[in-house]
């Protein structure tokens, strides 16, 4: 089935790096999961916000820059759904994506691999691969599934 992007999403990704927008745009006509971009561009009281309440780890963040979305997975025209599993198919269609649009893109549950499009493997596969070497660094994964940004 093929997906497109509402009215919200394409609000949600003005001000953000063509270069991503063009990624998004790729991965939802070739997704297996749709979804749709709940966070594009922030204001940096809008980041401190997030910062000051748990939901950012950093006040420098790609959003700050239009270098970052944040996806929402639907499942039959609903969002606010946050299972890993879907995710994981986003992921994979935001690495066909990048590597179609020639963009070196960096996934919020695979922090350590820094262009997806490169990475031999799943998505979910890259995830259990973070996991792994977290846990072998006596570190708990900082698991961020939704999130995509730019590497520049």
């Amino acid at each position: 089935m093929a997906y497109k992007l509402g009215k919200g999403s394409l609000a949600k990704l003005q001000g953000v790096d063509d270069r991503m927008v063009a990624v998004v745009k790729y991965a939802i006509s070739v997704t297996k999961q749709d979804f749709s971009c709940i966070c594009g561009l922030r204001t940096m009281e809008e980041q401190r916000a997030l910062f000051n309440k748990g939901a950012s780890k950093t006040m420098k963040s790609k959003h700050l820059d239009g270098l970052a979305v944040d996806l929402m997975a639907y499942i039959s025209g609903v969002g606010d759904r946050w299972e890993l599993k879907l995710y994981d198919e986003i992921a994979d269609a935001m690495a066909e994506a990048a590597k179609q649009v020639g963009v070196k893109i960096r996934w919020g549950a695979a922090w350590h691999i820094d262009n997806i499009a490169d990475y031999d493997g799943t998505m979910e596969d890259a995830l259990k691969d973070y996991c792994r070497l977290r846990e072998s660094q006596g570190k708990r994964p900082f698991i961020d599934a939704p999130h995509f940004e730019i590497r520049e």
